[in-house]
């Protein structure tokens, strides 16, 4: 068996991004480790916080139950400040995670690595999946870490562009789709995200289309688990399961040194 080790942002992108497929490596008995970049302090507030706790305290509780949910072996944090989304004045904060230096950051994390002797590790594509500063440093940090670690198999976690294009225009044109699909048909993947560029990657840049369908009941469960940040109202929690696993039934990866075009395949072939 091997160790997959799944390098995220914040609190709720392990189960958002790489839930079925940690869902799915474990049940195949493979070992996974979560790291986590930041705290995830500049995330939505919720109304019912306790008296001491705070927002930090409640998104760790977060992270730690998805990860049970997911089978996660361990789940570090790495403690960093989050930096906000493009253009916040958190983006200025010295200690925020995208200040950090890449060698001092890359350098804890690849200690991680070496100590988990992980086979493959998971990060964002070039822009973060969709721009977000903190993911695109994990993009970076990510890499500079497999190289002082020797960790070969790299997978950039991206959105298949044209899949949720594809999505779209079903959306719009059926009816029961859009009633059924809690705002899908709102989304176009061919606008900008928050640097600006579209979301994901096209599928001839893609290599790996990961089947997580088996394992979309535990991706909902652990993605409920955020309730800080995801709503009663959410559609992650309202679409019905049919649309769900047409949405989120796949995990689209670029393994590094690899090119497309898009393979339906497994991240341990």
């Amino acid at each position: 068996m091997s160790t997959l080790v799944c390098f995220h942002a914040h609190p709720d992108d392990e189960c958002l991004a790489t839930g079925g497929t940690i869902a799915r490596a474990t049940a195949e008995g493979h070992r996974v480790v979560l790291i986590v970049a930041t705290n995830g302090d500049y995330g939505e507030v919720p109304s019912d916080l306790r008296n001491g706790e705070t927002l930090i305290d409640r998104r760790y509780k977060e992270v730690m139950a998805s990860a049970n949910i997911l089978g996660v072996a361990r789940v570090e944090m790495l403690g960093y400040k989050d930096s906000g989304m493009t253009g916040w004045p958190q983006n200025a904060d010295p200690q925020a995670f995208i200040n950090i230096d890449i060698e001092v950051a890359a350098t804890r994390l690849a200690d991680i690595f070496r100590e988990e002797h992980a086979d493959a590790v998971t990060i964002y594509d070039w822009h973060g999946n969709y721009g977000h500063p903190d993911h695109i440093a994990v993009h970076k940090v990510g890499h500079r870490a497999a190289v002082l670690a020797g960790v070969t198999n790299v997978f950039e976690m991206t959105t298949n562009r044209d899949a949720f294009r594809r999505m779209r225009e079903m959306a719009l044109s059926n009816p029961q789709f859009v009633s059924e699909s809690e705002g899908i048909g709102d989304f176009d993947p061919d606008g900008p995200a928050d640097d600006g560029n579209p979301m994901g990657e096209p599928e001839n840049v893609i290599t790996h289309k990961v089947d997580v369908r088996k394992y979309c009941d535990l991706k909902r469960k652990a993605i409920a688990c955020h309730r800080s940040q995801i709503t009663d109202t959410s559609f992650f929690l309202n679409m019905t399961d049919e649309i769900f696993s047409l949405a989120f039934g796949d995990e689209w990866f670029i393994k590094l040194g690899e090119s497309g075009p898009m393979r339906e395949r497994w991240l341990f072939e």
